[in-house]
């Protein structure tokens, strides 16, 4: 008996395209984070860092570099593991701002996470957007954002709510974020 639907590799269909292994591999082993740290140069004292990143030990480089290749921006940089690890780790990164909102974010919307890491690229793009209408250079949207940074990855406490300038600067937080676009 043979099937209209045939399987193996010649059924493009069974397979998932480059995008989808993306998608896949950054479900594994990728990162959305937004970070508050002290800057003095900036004009509230905090400068708001993102970062997109892929981390795999040294043998697997060539993955790192097919995506690289594919997004057309980025670097991939080398960690040095402590202990009795044989390889390095490399860490395909993209920090710039525009890289992230034109590039980054576009494709993550087109082909969604599945994992717990679509909760955190959500929040990831949501501070990408404020950013682009300057909201970070705000009290209130910085403490906007120091809330959604809780909300990511290891849900931390925030250093900048806990901060001198956000305790005397802010009203008290009543836990509402505004929705930004």
């Amino acid at each position: 008996m043979t099937s209209d639907n045939p399987t193996g590799a010649d059924n493009q269909q069974e397979r998932p395209g480059f995008e989808q292994w993306i998608v896949g591999f950054v479900d594994g082993e990728g990162c959305f984070s937004i970070s508050l740290v002290r800057n003095a140069t900036c004009r509230l004292g905090w400068q708001v860092q993102h970062e997109f990143a892929v981390t795999q030990a040294a043998g697997s480089r060539s993955a790192l570099e097919a995506i690289a290749r594919y997004f057309g921006c980025g670097k991939i940089v080398e960690q040095v593991r402590s202990g009795s690890h044989r390889q390095s780790l490399l860490r395909f990164s993209v920090k710039d701002r525009r890289s992230l909102s034109d590039r980054i974010v576009p494709f993550f919307e087109e082909h969604p996470l599945i994992t717990a890491k679509a909760h955190d690229f959500r929040w990831f793009a949501q501070v990408l957007a404020m950013m682009r209408l300057g909201s970070h250079l705000t009290e209130v949207g910085l403490r906007d954002i120091a809330v959604m940074t809780q909300q990511m990855n290891r849900k931390q406490q925030s250093r900048y709510l806990e901060s001198s300038e956000a305790i005397r600067q802010l009203p008290r937080f009543d836990g509402e974020v505004k929705i930004w676009s």
